[in-house]
């Protein structure tokens, strides 16, 4: 039988930090044949991306790479000219956010044509791509704004594939789309990767996404290789406990779970210290050898399957059964008051240019204490009614009564009004670097919500505030740019906390942030509902993540809202097509999940 032929073939990587000595990648070794698909799945700052930067010759400065590494059958780590030119010929990258990787002064048509192999014929080749992404030769016209987010993914893709490369890098690439956006961009990239026989190395956080798209799945923690298998036997058996961890993490579609669990501990900074297991610290299943020294390799069980045989608690742990996942929980779903808390009747909102409204006559209501979740695709009008009721937008028509009292225009309500719709009713964006000032600190930021309350605002005031949400005091002093995702996101939480609203609008809270991250922030969010009886407007495209949390579930389709009802009854028995849809969009970790 022929052997594939190897695309990449990485041997031995290290990254180190000469200014303080520390080792941020350790011994990452990995192969991808031409036509295969490879997943790097692990937390944020588990060495993924950096992996990736370290094999394409992309490290920021001040760091240094060893290691050998082969890109179509070209060694190019001792090489610097080689990989200058294997860039976007040879090898191209997809990048994360489909917005900020296109030039928003530019039109697609010319950004697609400057990955063009010299001599190409742009006014030939550019219809030629958009066609093989499956958008129209028109959109080569277009500005970046004028596209969705699905677009701009797909015109980023062309772009990546105009110098016709042998290899495919995508970080992260899906990560800011919503589920039934997510699933065409990444069926779009296999069906590409297959027909022009490309290898495919895909960066995420999401294991069960990864099952569902590639063929191998590399899992990466603190700088080094925990466990590497074909996709389909990682799925059905984890050996490593933080595979198991990290898993267990992401939260079901198909049922409700009584508590989310999340990886154990905090996510720790790179620590790829040459024989000791990053995870040690936070595994119960860790022995001395985990931490200090280096026993002999001991050989793994299962053939096909690599597992750093040093480490001795990871081959206790692949002889030991699966931990159970947690019974499913129903959690007590409060009553309906006689007098709902929020009130949204027939609420309409246009934007100039739009040919269709961004609300169309939408209604719900929200009792105190309830969850109620909105979910829909990216333009279904979600953010826009969080907006208005938040007071951020001005709908066209319709009224919002929150507590009782008509908030439909804040333009046209008193101070004093304001101010108490303002103490009923706080909100949580999507991104918490973009919503925390950068150059104030975390202690400015909330004590700021704490004058504008009325409520003392003193070191002990703050203090009680930040462990509230699960952080250290002496992070008061401290600028976002310096916390993690989750940190920023429990900082931002605790800025719309800090007076105890009664309400508590969610718009994407947790999309952003890695998977053990994410079930970290849910359980706070249930913690805080529990002891302050806050309601919450909850608005995601994760039907996974909604589930978890909501009581009440209203779908939006085009700026309307075709099903409500229960969340159990809605996702376990969906009436409405659209719905059905985009519970099948929510990967699986099944292999024909695309097809």
């Amino acid at each position: 039988m022929k052997e594939p032929t190897l695309a990449i073939r990485v041997e031995g990587i290290e990254v180190r930090q000469p200014s303080t000595g520390r080792t941020l990648l350790s011994e990452v070794s990995f192969e991808v044949a031409a036509g295969e698909s490879v997943a790097i799945v692990g937390e944020s700052g588990s060495g993924k991306s950096l992996t990736v930067r370290a094999m394409l010759g992309l490290l920021p400065q001040g760091l240094e790479a060893t290691g050998r590494v082969r890109i179509a059958g070209e060694r190019v780590d001792d090489d610097p000219r080689a990989r200058r030119r294997q860039r976007g010929g040879v090898v191209s990258l997809l990048m994360q956010d489909p917005f900020t990787l296109l030039n928003p002064l530019r039109r697609a048509g010319r950004q697609i044509a400057d990955g063009l192999p010299k001599g190409a014929d742009a006014g030939v080749e550019v219809p030629r791509l958009l066609a093989e992404v499956g958008l129209p030769a028109n959109v080569a016209g277009r500005y970046p704004f004028q596209l969705s987010g699905g677009m701009r993914q797909r015109i980023g893709l062309a772009a990546a594939l105009a110098g016709g490369p042998r290899v495919l890098v995508a970080d992260e690439p899906t990560t800011a789309l919503d589920a039934t956006t997510q699933r065409e961009v990444l069926a779009l990239i296999r069906r590409v990767q297959r027909e022009r026989d490309m290898a495919f190395v895909l960066i995420t956080h999401d294991l069960r996404l990864a099952f569902s798209t590639c063929d191998r799945v590399m899992v990466m923690y603190a700088g080094r290789v925990m466990e590497t298998g074909r996709a389909a036997d990682v799925r059905r058996e984890q050996f490593h406990p933080y595979t198991r961890a990290l898993l267990a993490a992401e939260p079901p579609a198909d049922r409700r779970l009584a508590v989310i669990p999340s990886v154990p501990g905090a996510v720790p900074a790179h620590d790829a210290t040459a024989g000791r297991c990053g995870f040690a610290d936070r595994c119960s299943l860790a022995v001395p050898e985990c931490r200090a020294g280096v026993p002999e390799p001991r050989p793994v069980r299962a053939p096909g399957r690599v597992l750093d045989g040093r480490l001795s608690a990871c081959l206790r742990a692949a002889e030991l059964p699966a931990p159970s996942a947690p019974e499913p929980g129903v959690v007590p779903r409060p009553p309906v008051a006689a007098e709902p808390l929020l009130e949204v009747r027939d609420l309409r909102r246009w934007f100039a240019g739009s040919p269709h409204p961004a609300l169309g006559g939408v209604s719900l209501t929200v009792a105190p204490g309830e969850v109620v979740g909105v979910v829909g695709e990216s333009g279904s009008g979600k953010t826009t009614l969080a907006r208005c009721v938040a007071g951020l937008e001005r709908p066209d028509g319709g009224a919002i009564l929150l507590g009782g009292a008509d908030c439909s225009d804040y333009g046209r309500m008193g101070r004093a009004a304001v101010r108490q719709a303002r103490r009923i009713s706080q909100m949580i964006f999507q991104d918490p670097y973009s919503t925390l000032n950068p150059a104030r600190t975390v202690g400015a930021t909330l004590r700021e919500a704490l004058w504008a309350d009325g409520r003392p605002a003193g070191p002990d005031d703050l203090a009680r505030l930040l462990e509230s949400v699960g952080l250290a005091r002496d992070m008061a002093g401290m600028r976002p740019a310096g916390l993690s995702g989750g940190e920023r996101q429990r900082v931002a939480i605790a800025r719309a906390v800090a007076g105890e609203p009664r309400l508590l609008i969610c718009d994407e809270p947790v999309s952003a942030l890695d998977v053990s991250v994410q079930a970290q922030v849910l359980g706070l969010l249930a913690e805080l509902r529990e002891r302050l009886s806050m309601a919450m407007l909850f608005i995601t495209h994760d039907l996974a993540v909604v589930r978890q949390v909501a009581d009440r579930l209203y779908v939006l389709e085009s700026g309307t809202c075709v099903e409500t009802g229960p969340a159990g009854r809605v996702l376990d028995a969906p009436e409405h097509p659209y719905t059905r849809a985009l519970l099948s969009s929510v990967p699986d970790g099944s292999g024909d999940w695309l097809d």
